[in-house]
Parts: C-alpha cells; structure tokens; sequence
C-alpha cells in the first residue's frame, strides 16, 4: 500500500510515522524547503534558532504519541516550564506579581500574597475540579469527534448525576467560569489571556474549557522542546525514515485526482505520482483547491468553502534577540522567564483587541504573551543573548481601510515591543534585532490562511463533529474514497497536539483491514 502525504506540518508527520510503523509505503511531499510547517525552528539571527510558528507545546506531551512513537530515542526531549506562567503586576500597582507554579502549593502561596486568601482557596478547588474534567476533555481531543465518545469523554456522568449542570458549565463563556471562582480582576484577566491562547476571547460561549486547562497544567506543564519548536518535526522525520518513509521538500503538490484504483499526485516540478492513499495535511481550503485542479465537483467545492469560517485573523508575532530578559517589577528571573508571561491585567484590554480586529481595524493596545525559552535551552542563543517570542492577539488579516500589511509591520511591531517594556521597563533597549511576522506574512510563508494560526475558528459551533464542516468532520471526503484529512482544520483544532495526525493514521488502518477481510468480489465493487 502506497500512502501519499500532502504537507509535512507535525500532524501530517505523526500520520506518517504510524502508517510507516504499520508497513505502508510512505512518501510525504512539502512545499516549503523547510519542513514542519507551524513546527519549525530555523536560524534568523547569527546563532539564534527561532520558531516560525509554535513556541510552547502544551498538549502533545498529554497524547501518549511522544511514547508510542518512541521519540526520545530520535533525540527529542522536553523541558518542564516551570513556572509554566507569570502574570506581571498592574504597572504602578504595588502589590506581587502572579506566579504559576507546576506545584500547586506554590502557586495557591503566589495567588494569596497578590489577590488574598479568598481567591487563593479558590483556585486550590479550581483545580480540584477542573483537573478531572481537562483531563476528560483532552481524552476527548485524542480520539475520533463521535458525539457519543465526547460527551462520555467530557462529562462521564449522567442526567441523573448532575450532567444537565455540568454541560450548562461546560457551554457557559470562560469569563463567566471565572467570575464564578474569584474576585481579583488581574487573576481573572491571567487565566482569560491563558484560555484565549486558542483563539476566541473568554467571552464568547463554549470557552470555559479552555480556561479550564489551566488546571491541567498542574498535573504536566507546558513543555519546551530542546533546540526549538522543530525539535519534535526533526524527531519524527528520524522515526518516519528509520520506518523506511521518505520526505520531499521544495516541492508543492498541484493537484490530486482520483482515479479509478487510488489517486493521482501532480507536484509543481511535473512529478506524478500515483497512490493508494492520500493523507492532506494542508489548510482545508488549500485541500479543496487541490481536489478542484483534480476536477472534483466544483459545485461542491464551492459550497463547502463559503461555510468553512477562517476568520478575520487570530495575530502577529515579533521574534526578538536580546541582550537580557525582561525584569518585571517584584519578580525574580528564574520566576517569570520559564513559561507563559501572560502581560494582561484587565480583560477590558482584551474586548478591545478583538472587537478591533472584527471591526478591521489594529488593537487599541495590544495584547501580548511573551515567552524567552532561552532561559531553559541556551542552546537557542548565543552566550550573553537571550531570545524572545511575542505573540500579540487579536490582528485582523485585512485591514478595514484597505491598506496592506507591510505599511504597519514596523509600527505595530514597535507598539508590541512597548507593551513588554511598559510592565518590564528597559526591555526594548535590549533587543538588538528583531523579526516581524504580521498575519500576512503567516499566510505567505506557513501557508496559514486569513492569518490564523488555527486555520479554522476555534469557536463553539466549529470544533468536535463540526469541524470544519459537519460532513468533512469524520477526516474524510465524501466523493472522494481514499482521502484523508488531518491538520489544525480537524478535530481538535489548533496547537501542537498530534491528535489529528494519529487520528487520520487509525482510520487509514482500519478501513484498510476492513477492505483486506473483504471477499476478492467484494473489493472488486467497493473499488474507489
């Protein structure tokens, strides 16, 4: 069985690497010469590897895939961040800042030295309670988006026990979750900016999960990969080849056709080749793209992308080298430079930010994480330089006026740089240079459409069963036998996971072992 790749992103790799593992033949093609996608690192500045996309690994390391494909033994490892984030005091306040500890003792004493010993007891049984239940929802994201499977996976109880409260919890908007638990707003505000990493903000329904992860962070923290975000795509490049598949760079796939015993792959430099099995790691739209080249109903096509909802844009990022970390007021730098530095302090600032980007228009102030791996990995920075990633949400793709990206990267790229400085004053005289990625330059240089980083919204309507579309959700194609999907546009969305990709992998396997204990006359009809 010959198995054809489209894309090399981490959940087309992960894909890759089970079928090779289970004997298939595979090959995957990538466009760029740099392979992973979102999950790459390469060297922007002299001796400075920096991510293009993804910097902190959330979830992957909640899967079980870094173990069943064994990738420590291709040179992965992980760093614990920990604290896993940091939340600055209001500027000009005097009280301490917030510090997430992996260690929930710590973080209770952090919560009650800054918000009191309310919010702190809060959060002790915050944790009790929405730990059990993240690690519910992450089973959940692991398998197949079947209703049945999530909503045992998500409540584990039924109507008789409580259920009909719990799914109201499990719907309500995070910022509703949160002001049920506690009262001080910069806690709240902390945990909405950690919640909002996946893209709506906390006001909108079907959140509260989101921010409920936090929780999980206790349990296993946030990870940082040695060497960069690349690190994990190098580990399972090593494992897909050990297994006897291969990867082709540079060269973009133009089309797929299906014919009448598999399909066929056309590649921008005229190769053809012929498979039993596709598995497209693209954008969902770039997917569709490539079926219309291959003359799939175009009606259909058509149909599909109008519902299929990208979004105005999720954000940018400035990539700074510097010649030291930020120096928050009342923190230590061991405290605040591990994880998350979550630089918001009022969820006002980020209502603002994303009704400006729904309006077109650039945030009033921009909302920003920082993160400075270099203080784990120094492999990542020259000695005596530190390196920062500053991811800024919300940032519309198109711009209500009309005006193009480029007239605004250096100034907004500025605005960011100033927001780190305003709550680590003399920040910005550190950094010596820079690397500015606006929404238009993801889309051009990560193929990630409309800006977002997700590909598909990540709202209540469209994940699950739901993602992208209700009928492309099981990760195949009707009319098109043979194609499988999987990247951030399936379930269960954005962020460095790995669901997706062994998800496409399982059912590739099973309907090939269905179709193997077919009679031969059986086959012959069921054909693709």
């Amino acid at each position: 069985m010959t198995v054809v790749v489209v894309g090399s992103g981490h959940n087309a790799l992960v894909a890759a690497c089970y079928l090779a593992r289970a004997g298939q033949r595979v090959e995957v093609l990538e466009r760029d010469v740099v392979p992973g996608g979102a999950v790459s690192t390469v060297e922007r500045f002299p001796g400075h590897l920096v991510d293009r996309g993804s910097s902190a690994h959330l979830m992957v390391r909640h899967t079980g895939i870094v173990e069943e494909l064994g990738l420590e033994r291709f040179g992965l490892r992980y760093i614990d961040c920990d604290p896993w984030a940091f939340a600055p005091a209001p500027p000009g306040s005097d009280r301490p800042p917030l510090v997430f500890h992996r260690d929930l003792d710590r973080t209770c004493a952090s919560i009650e030295a800054a918000c009191g010993a309310r919010d702190a007891d809060a959060y002790r049984r915050f944790v009790s309670v929405w730990g059990p239940r993240s690690s519910r929802v992450m089973r959940a994201f692991t398998g197949a988006p079947a209703p049945g499977h999530l909503l045992r996976s998500f409540w584990g109880l039924d109507a008789r026990a409580g259920g009909s409260a719990l799914s109201q919890e499990f719907l309500q908007s995070g910022d509703a979750l949160l002001d049920s638990w506690f009262d001080d707003e910069p806690l709240k505000a902390a945990l909405a900016w950690f919640g909002a990493q996946s893209g709506p903000p906390m006001s909108e329904p079907g959140t509260a999960p989101m921010v409920g992860f936090a929780a999980l962070m206790h349990t296993l923290p946030p990870g940082r990969a040695v060497g960069g975000s690349g690190a994990l795509t190098a580990a399972l490049i090593a494992r897909l080849r050990g297994d006897g598949g291969t990867v082709a760079t540079g060269d973009a796939v133009t089309e797929l056709r299906a014919t009448g015993d598999g399909w066929r792959v056309r590649t921008e430099s005229g190769r053809t080749l012929s498979a039993d099995r596709v598995v497209a790691g693209t954008h969902i739209l770039t997917t569709l793209d490539l079926l219309g080249r291959g003359d799939f109903d175009e009606t259909v096509l058509a149909g599909w992308r109008r519902r299929i909802r990208v979004g105005p844009g999720i954000g940018m990022v400035v990539r700074a080298a510097t010649t030291g970390l930020p120096r928050y007021a009342g923190a230590e730098t061991g405290e605040s430079a591990t994880g998350l530095q979550l630089l918001v302090t009022d969820r006002r600032q980020l209502y603002a930010a994303h009704g400006a980007a729904l309006a077109g228009q650039l945030p009033p102030r921009p909302a920003v994480l920082a993160m400075s791996f270099s203080a784990l990995d120094p492999s990542i920075a020259p000695p005596g330089e530190h390196q920062l990633s500053l991811w800024a949400q919300w940032h519309p793709r198109q711009l209500a006026d009309g005006s193009d990206w480029a007239a605004h990267r250096d100034s907004e790229a500025d605005r960011i740089v100033a927001e780190v400085d305003s709550y680590a004053p003399g920040f910005a005289a550190t950094v010596r240079d820079r690397y500015v990625q606006t929404p238009a330059d993801l889309e051009r240089e990560l193929g990630l459409i409309g800006g977002n980083v997700m590909h598909v919204e990540m709202a209540l309507d469209t994940m699950f069963f739901w993602r992208p579309l209700p009928e492309l959700s099981g990760q195949t194609v009707p009319g098109a036998p043979g194609l499988y999907l999987t990247g951030a546009s399936t379930h269960p969305g954005g962020g460095v996971s790995g669901a997706s990709g062994r998800t496409a992998a399982r059912l590739l396997l099973r309907d090939l072992n269905r179709r193997r204990f077919l009679p031969p006359a059986v086959r012959r009809l069921r054909r693709p």
